[in-house]
């Protein structure tokens, strides 16, 4: 593309050829049912607690309306029966005068109650909704969070909430407009009939145009929203993948994308907003007309002494309070499918089922327990139907170091996130301490094993914080003993504030071997009695694989090791080595045994323990295929 048609782009001008791939997002429903009551249920849930600042909300907005309709009322008796000039006239005027003095006190104070009240309240249900739903998260099973988009959630946290807390602030105010709406009614029907039926003539007009009106703002509402999420979408994507953009020299094919989904969002904006507005010139259209009709036959009425004047000038100012009630209801209406859908989707959230829990007569694993981990006829897999795993049985013994080694897809990690108990076998079972995983707790199994990832994840927060998180009881000196023992030490005391710097988001400000450093000290400040490393030394240079070969001698000093590892290092000092293919245990023993079998272990070894992938598939076991752990 030219330099011209691409400012061409820029300025509006051009529209650029639509681009086939780029960020895209599944769609939501924005606008549920008016009233769904099983969500209503689940909100009040949250409410209940608040209940009595809720009713004393209601009371105040109730008290408020009163004030709204009782002015009006002032006013028109001080016309009519103070302002004649007598002395008895003069005290219907001073008694007006404080009766409305009153009425605003009362306003004011009513309306600063509510907004008090209400403001207060919701935001402590907003409180108990997030953590509510931040709990469970942090409680559902891995099965879940692998197929489930971390920005849905995110946005059913923030933007769902934030949509319940637009009702709930707007709902009490509901009350009082629909009990000012009704109570002008009757007020001007009380005043004069003839003319209140007059004046509400202009009613069923302009709900012949709400009815016209609703369903294609409703559209256009819903439009505008989803295109604000794309385009999010799309620029959050561009930014956290700038470098892959431009190592790719894909500025201009990103821009087109971002172009159309935020040209799509503005124009559906600017048709949202034209229904948005239409209805405010229909209202004071609307509102001018019955002003008018008041002062025209009212003026009428009062020249022929039928109507006193101050029923007239009572009139014009309910009219000028009529619309506004109605103009608000409109609004609330929206809102209230909002929080409908917003509100069911909370709910889905709230009621993910949390497939590993403990058992009722779970037990704790002792603190003297001795570290073994056993498999037994071991089944597993993460779809019904299609195993990872098949009939795996194997034991280590405590203070044991096993390794499990076999080519991608073989199962590994899989055995590793079961001993965790982070999903439930299919059939067998897997003991940690002689017993079965599903019959202790999950908090006890969590402080005897620790886990060394891949790819380590660091939290906001300072180093010292990162190495006890596991530990938060954890002494300076022992952090620091920690960090000394994996050599992470010397690194961190040149950061600017030492065991005190800050790390920034998953730890970018440091190297990825520094960063797995700080994880190897974790784990040692655990001391758990069972090791997991998950491949924890595959990204980093040969430097930090040296210092973290000293560490591992500390690390599994004493305690129960299961190693995943593509570094020989690591493998050939294991005590034994397990190798899986397909799911299946196929040979076991330490490094010189398995090479004397000559099988699938000496072959991958032979190849200096290249990448699984780029081993021929024939050389393993006659090229079977090999599945995804």
């Amino acid at each position: 593309m030219s330099i011209r048609s691409e400012k061409a782009i820029i300025a509006g001008t051009e529209r650029p050829p639509r681009a086939v791939v780029g960020s895209h997002r599944e769609k939501e429903e924005i606008f549920g049912a008016v009233y769904d009551p099983k969500i209503v249920r689940r909100i009040w849930s949250f409410v209940a607690p608040y209940r009595g600042q809720v009713y004393l909300s209601v009371a105040a907005v109730l008290v408020f309306t009163l004030t709204q309709l009782a002015i009006p009322l002032i006013i028109r008796t001080a016309i009519d029966s103070g302002m004649a000039g007598g002395v008895a006239d003069h005290a219907v005027l001073v008694s007006c005068a404080l009766a409305f003095a009153a009425t605003i006190l009362v306003n004011y104070g009513a309306s600063y109650l509510q907004e008090t009240v209400v403001g207060s309240a919701a935001e402590r249900v907003l409180f108990d909704m997030r953590r509510a739903m931040f709990s469970h998260l942090q409680r559902v099973s891995l099965s879940f969070m692998d197929k489930t988009e971390v920005g849905r959630l995110m946005s059913r946290l923030q933007g769902d909430v934030n949509s319940m807390q637009e009702f709930m602030e707007t709902s009490v105010l509901s009350i009082g407009d629909i009990a000012l709406l009704a109570g002008i009614v009757v007020v001007l029907l009380w005043l004069d009939p003839r003319l209140g039926l007059l004046t509400l003539a202009t009613m069923p007009v302009l709900f012949i145009v709400r009815l016209f009106w609703l369903p294609l703002a409703k559209r256009s509402f819903m439009e505008a929203h989803e295109t604000s999420s794309i385009a999010n979408g799309a620029l959050a994507e561009g930014i956290h993948g700038v470098r892959t953009v431009q190592s790719m020299s894909r500025q201009r094919v990103n821009f087109e994308l971002y172009d159309e989904k935020v040209r799509a969002h503005r124009d559906a904006n600017l048709l949202a907003a034209k229904y948005a507005q239409v209805m405010v010139p229909i209202v004071d259209t609307l509102t001018g007309i019955a002003m008018a009709t008041v002062i025209v036959v009212g003026g009428s009425m009062v020249l022929s002494k039928s109507l006193d004047i101050g029923v007239m000038v009572a009139f014009l100012f309910y009219i000028q309070r009529f619309f506004d009630p109605i103009r608000s209801l409109t609004l609330q209406y929206s809102v209230m499918q909002r929080a409908m859908a917003s509100g069911q989707r909370i709910s889905e959230v709230l009621d993910v089922p949390v497939d590993v829990t403990d058992k009722a007569d779970a037990v704790a694993l002792p603190e003297d327990m001795d570290g073994s981990v056993e498999f037994r006829k071991v089944t597993f897999g993460y779809v019904p139907g299609q195993p990872v795993l098949h009939d795996v049985s194997f034991r280590v013994n405590p203070g044991e170091t096993v390794a499990l080694v076999g080519p991608t897809g073989s199962g590994k990690t899989s055995a590793m996130a079961l001993v965790h108990r982070f999903y439930d076998v299919t059939s067998g079972q897997v003991l940690v301490g002689g017993r079965d995983v599903r019959d202790v707790t999950q908090d006890s199994l969590g402080r005897h094993i620790a886990m060394v990832l891949q790819e380590p994840f660091l939290f906001s927060g300072t180093v010292f914080d990162n190495i006890r998180y596991h530990k938060t009881e954890a002494s300076r000196a022992e952090v620091i003993s920690a960090a000394k023992a994996v050599g992470a030490h010397e690194f961190i005391m040149q950061l600017p504030k030492g065991y005190d710097s800050e790390l920034e988001q998953r730890g970018s400000n440091i190297s990825q071997g520094q960063r797995q450093l700080i994880s190897f000290a974790r784990a040692l400040v655990a001391d758990a009695q069972i090791l997991v490393l998950d491949e924890a030394t595959a990204n980093i240079d040969s430097y930090t694989e040296r210092q973290i070969q000293k560490a591992l001698a500390i690390l599994l000093k004493g305690r129960t090791g299961l190693v995943i590892a593509h570094r020989l290092a690591t493998i050939r000092g294991a005590d034994r080595i397990i190798v899986l293919q397909n799911g299946t245990l196929v040979e076991q023993g330490n490094h010189d045994a398995l090479m004397q079998k000559k099988g699938l272990y000496a072959r991958l070894y032979s190849m200096n323990y290249a990448s699984f992938d780029d081993i021929p598939a024939e050389l393993i076991a006659g090229g079977a295929p090999r599945m995804t752990s």
